[in-house]
């Protein structure tokens, strides 16, 4: 990264994204965070700037219309002049449930924000990258994209397609000086876990008994895991997925 380097996260606003946001302020990165709701980002873009951040901007936009996500990579480059470092953490589980009872609806609900919001972030971001000849992506993927995940089914092949988007891209940008990488978070302490374990004591019990650290991982610790790869630190490491998830896929 440069020393002051531009920063874009999409699905800023709360959990791992909003600890992301928090993290790259205070190592001084100017940050612009998107989401859909307009109060809470124009609140968290003030935020960063009391942790550190130079300059931090909101831009709503919806991931899952190209129009958006491209208004918001041209709306970041033309304020700030260049896009270094993109995250895109913008992402849903939608509805649990086996196989069998698995909707049209809840398909499109994932894969249109997970996979199509992914796909064209990644699309427009290396546009700009390509153009200036370098940067850093980190997609947010998931454990479940790297093994099964019985009664969530849509989600696990959502972020299976996140690995590949993330290697595909890889190849694509290492020789022009983009590098693009994901994190695959376990089981950590969101609200997205609460919805997960369907609010139950008992079955977020048993799923943090099955982590070999026995507990939940923070979003802070997703967010650093996040600022290592963006950095000159992790610069020959491209189309790689880091499984921040306490042990879980060691098993």
């Amino acid at each position: 990264m440069t020393s002051s380097p531009i920063v874009l996260i999409t699905g800023a606003l709360t959990g791992i994204g909003r600890a992301t946001a928090l993290a790259f302020a205070r190592e001084g990165a100017t940050v612009v965070v998107s989401g859909r709701r307009e109060p809470e980002g124009q609140s968290l873009a003030t935020e960063l700037q009391k942790e550190g951040a130079p300059a931090a901007a909101f831009i709503r936009a919806d991931v899952r219309h190209e129009a958006d996500v491209r208004a918001l990579v041209e709306r970041t480059v033309t304020r700030f002049g260049r896009l270094d470092v993109a995250v895109n953490n913008a992402g849903t589980e939608g509805a649990t449930g086996p196989i069998t009872e698995q909707s049209a609806e809840n398909y499109d609900a994932i894969f249109d924000t997970n996979v199509r919001g992914v796909l064209f972030s990644l699309k427009h971001q290396m546009r700009a990258m390509l153009a200036q000849g370098s940067g850093a992506i980190v997609n947010l993927s998931s454990v479940a994209g790297l093994i099964g995940f019985a009664g969530a089914s849509v989600y696990a092949a959502s972020k299976h397609a996140v690995e590949g988007l993330t290697k595909s891209a890889a190849l694509e940008g290492a020789a022009a000086g983009v590098r693009v990488n994901a994190v695959a978070p376990g089981p950590i302490q969101t609200d997205m876990m609460e919805r997960f374990t369907g609010h139950n004591a008992d079955a977020k019990a048993g799923l943090l008994a099955s982590v070999p650290a026995q507990r939940a991982g923070t979003v802070d610790e997703v967010a650093q895991t996040i600022v290592f790869l963006a950095s000159d630190k992790a610069k020959y490491l491209t189309g790689q997925s880091i499984a921040v998830d306490g042990g879980f896929t060691a098993q």
